[in-house]
This record gives C-alpha cells, sequence and structure tokens, in this order.
C-alpha cells in the first residue's frame, strides 16, 4: 500500500481529527476557534493539526493576530481517487475445496462445509451472507440450464438437497438468483 496514504488514513482515524477536517470544510479557522467549537485545549488541537498537515490534509497562513487552519481539498479528493483505485485491484482469492470437492473461495467453502453434511443441506443459514453462498451453491447445482422450471420440477430438485423446497424457493426469489413468472422460474 502507498504510504502516503496510509500517514493519511491514519491521520484520519482519530474522531477529534474528523471532526475537525469537517469543520475546515466549511471555512478556514484558528486554533483558538477550533478548540472552542470542539471543546478541547489548543494544545491538543495544534496536536491534531500537526497530523493533519504531515497527512497533506491541512494548510495554514498566517492572518494576524492569528493562524488560520483549512482543508487541502484536492488532497482529499486524491485520496478519494486511491481508495477508488485499491477497490478495483483483486486481491489473490484462496480456494478451499466446497461439499462436492471442486474449489472455492475460502468463505464459501468454509460455509458449505457447515451447512452441508455430504449432499444434504443440514440447515439453512441464517445471515444473509451465508445464505447467500448456500443458495448460490444450490442455484448451480439444480438449475444448470438458462431455461424455464416449472415450480413442480423447482421444487423435485431442490428437495433432493432439503426438504423445505418453499423457503429456498422464496430466498433464492428474494436474493435475485433467480426470477419467477406465470409459475415458472428461470435463473436470474
Amino acid at each position: 500500500m502507498d504510504q502516503d496514504l496510509l500517514t493519511t488514513l491514519k491521520a484520519l482515524s482519530d474522531a477529534s481529527r474528523l471532526r475537525i477536517v469537517g469543520l475546515l470544510a466549511a471555512r478556514p479557522y484558528s486554533v483558538e476557534e477550533l478548540a472552542a467549537a470542539l471543546d478541547l485545549s489548543p494544545g491538543t488541537v495544534v496536536h491534531h493539526l500537526k497530523r493533519l498537515r504531515a497527512a497533506g490534509l491541512v494548510d495554514s497562513r498566517a492572518s494576524h493576530p492569528y493562524v488560520e487552519y483549512s482543508l487541502r481539498l484536492e488532497r482529499l479528493h486524491a485520496v478519494g481517487r486511491q481508495l477508488a483505485e485499491l477497490e478495483g485491484t483483486t486481491e489473490q482469492v484462496v480456494l478451499r475445496p466446497g461439499p462436492d470437492g471442486r474449489p472455492l473461495p475460502a468463505f464459501d467453502a468454509r460455509v458449505l462445509r457447515s451447512f452441508f453434511a455430504g449432499d444434504r443441506l443440514v440447515a439453512i443459514p441464517a445471515q444473509d451472507k451465508k445464505k447467500l453462498v448456500v443458495l448460490r451453491y444450490l442455484r448451480d447445482r439444480c438449475f444448470t440450464e438458462e431455461r424455464a422450471y416449472p415450480e413442480k420440477e423447482v421444487n423435485k430438485r431442490l428437495a433432493l438437497f432439503h426438504p423445505d423446497v418453499a423457503s429456498l424457493r422464496r430466498y433464492m426469489i428474494e436474493f435475485g438468483l433467480m426470477t419467477r413468472a406465470a409459475g415458472e422460474y428461470r435463473r436470474a
């Protein structure tokens, strides 16, 4: 990770410094004004301003009899762009064998091993994140073809994995994994 970005993020990791950034976003402030607005001592404000300045987020200029501090919005925008670029990069995904032996992302494999005994789904997860992993797995095993499936066939295929087919059907629709129209289901 870029060292400047890391320094900036560390500077922004303090609640008082975030409050200072929020105030400076509106207009320049002196140390005394910031101290009064934040109910902090001037020494504490100076400490936080030094950290923000080292991160390139704050500028200062003399305005007799005080020094005014202002936010460097262009630096804040640059940090936002850097974070957006980081989001776009993909980290190496660790793969683990799933219930059927095929490699899956580690989290998915762990969830599936927790909720499957062999080929049977022993429980439907309560947490949405885990439920989505299970539902995607079932959809990819039960409905491999891009075609309409009548409800009777959907029930039959899901029953191979778990007896509560009505809940599984409903969840697949709710999570956007399947669509339903006129009693027929399709992969989404």
